[in-house]
């Protein structure tokens, strides 16, 4: 497993300096192995990114020129259509540590809660409300979307 310790004071220059101006992850990844000749995995550079306090910057469709502006750490990357009107689900674009992936949903009674899917597959919520349960209709409608966006996302 890669540790951003391992990087030298040249490396993590150059990590700030591309990501100033508009790397992506996989840019940054690509560019320690073209340039440093350091192979990484994506989720190593995840990590990196937020071990080294890098931030990276994101396009939105508003900016004229196609301007960069920095991720907001809750930044949703993307949100399925309701598919009933009464459950509502959301990607974050970083996962919560410990998550493979994380995001939000928001079930019909107006309940919010964060959900994640750990290293291993297995599923957790934690509502915002403590000992909040969703009713049977919610839970189906939000494993239905949770479902279509994680195809949506690739994964």
């Amino acid at each position: 497993m890669f540790s951003a310790s391992q990087l030298t004071e040249d490396q993590k220059q150059s990590l700030h300096q591309w990501a100033a101006e508009g790397a992506s992850i996989a840019d940054l990844q690509r560019k320690l192995k073209e340039e440093h000749d350091l192979t990484i995995t994506y989720m190593d550079a995840r990590f990196m990114v937020l071990d080294l306090g890098i931030t990276i910057l994101e396009e939105t469709d508003d900016d004229a020129g196609g301007e960069a502006k920095p991720a907001d750490e809750d930044t949703v990357i993307d949100a399925v259509p309701e598919a009933t009107g009464a459950v509502n689900v959301s990607m974050d674009s970083i996962a919560v540590p410990g998550a493979l992936v994380s995001g939000k949903v928001t079930f019909s009674d107006g309940e919010t809660a964060v959900w994640m899917i750990d290293q291993m597959g297995r599923p957790g919520l934690d509502p915002d409300t403590p000992g909040y349960r969703p009713n049977q209709e919610d839970i189906e409608s939000f494993q239905k979307q949770l479902s279509e966006l994680m195809r949506k996302e690739g994964m």
